[in-house]
């Protein structure tokens, strides 16, 4: 059966975009500048051409099934992260499942130590790139010693026409505990809150999307801190802590993958994109199915043993509709 006009024109009004933790996407070329030593072949995780091969069609798979449920096609725009360099995000848009897609990207090197960056996907008949910029996180582990991390990416673009900012950010872990390293995503929630007064003093109502692994949740001080009160968090709603979020690590679950946006993606005013519906993607063929993980994301590696999954992340997405 297929569906009526009347659901066609609805889908056609609406725009799926997207976030995604790709974990560890690396290729297989040793980088002597960074710590990339465990995903080469003779690395402790003896990352073959195939197991790479094997991941890029797998995240594409996923890709290419955010949104289709009401917008009836793939996003407009993906933020990602843990994406070594141009090229794994070059191979993977052109993998089985997206390269009929056309999709283009925007990647800058980081100065992060693991060589882990981030980046933006974008459809190219539903966003136009009109330029991009990096911003160093500069913090110290300790006094005088830098922590060499993620720059929070922002993009500048029409979405469907409409000009947008868009932000991808990937905030330092929680590895040396969530309480130790919490300045530190405080500090990356400022940042954010630079660019953004930076973006208004050019425009004042500029609608502004953020998007990010945040490696804090929703209630967390640093979101709080980058939500203020000029953004709404749709992801709020989304976590338990005992059934779902995005990511979980002792059977509890966290939602550190998050998009935010500007108050005015509310307003809903003719031919202008509002907020919709915001969703984490968590499919049942994304989760381990037994075992002691039973439930949690089916990664790609446990340890130092090959699964042969998608991400430690689910996806998260929204829809912004345009209003007739």
């Amino acid at each position: 059966m297929f569906p009526s006009i009347s659901s066609r024109k609805q889908s056609e009004k609406i725009t799926t975009i997207a976030f995604y933790n790709v974990e560890n996407l690396f290729d297989t070329i040793n980088d002597p500048k960074t710590l990339d030593d465990d995903y080469t072949v003779d690395g402790k995780h003896k990352w073959t051409k195939k197991r790479y091969t094997i991941k890029l069609k797998k995240l594409g798979s996923v890709i290419s099934q955010l949104g289709l449920n009401r917008s009836k096609r793939p996003p407009a725009i993906v933020g990602l992260v843990e994406v070594e360099n141009a090229k794994v995000v070059h191979d993977l848009v052109n993998s089985s499942y997206l390269k009929k897609y056309h999709y283009g990207f925007v990647h800058h090197d980081s100065p992060d130590e693991r060589g882990i960056d981030v980046a933006l996907l974008y459809n190219k008949k539903h966003f136009e790139v009109l330029g991009s910029e990096t911003f160093a996180l500069e913090i110290e582990n300790e006094p005088g010693v830098r922590d060499y991390t993620r720059d929070v990416l922002k993009v500048t673009g029409n979405l469907q026409g409409e000009l947008v900012y868009i932000l991808v950010n990937h905030w330092p872990s929680r590895r040396d505990g969530a309480e130790t390293t919490e300045y530190k995503r405080i500090k990356a929630a400022e940042l954010n809150r630079t660019i953004i007064d930076e973006i208004r003093a050019q425009s004042f109502d500029a609608k502004i999307i953020i998007m990010g692994d945040f490696n804090d949740d929703p209630a967390s001080v640093s979101i709080q801190t980058l939500a203020s009160d000029d953004f709404i968090n749709p992801m709020e709603n989304l976590l338990n802590p005992k059934k779902t979020g995005s990511t979980s690590y002792n059977k509890k679950w966290n939602l550190f993958d998050q998009i935010l946006f500007s108050k005015n993606f509310l307003e809903k005013k003719k031919d202008k994109l509002y907020f919709k519906h915001a969703e984490v993607f968590n499919k049942k063929w994304l989760k381990v199915f037994k075992g002691k993980l039973k439930g949690s994301p089916f990664r790609t590696y446990i340890g130092p043993w090959y699964q042969g999954g998608f991400s430690d992340h689910f996806p998260v997405y929204a829809f912004l509709k345009k209003e007739d």
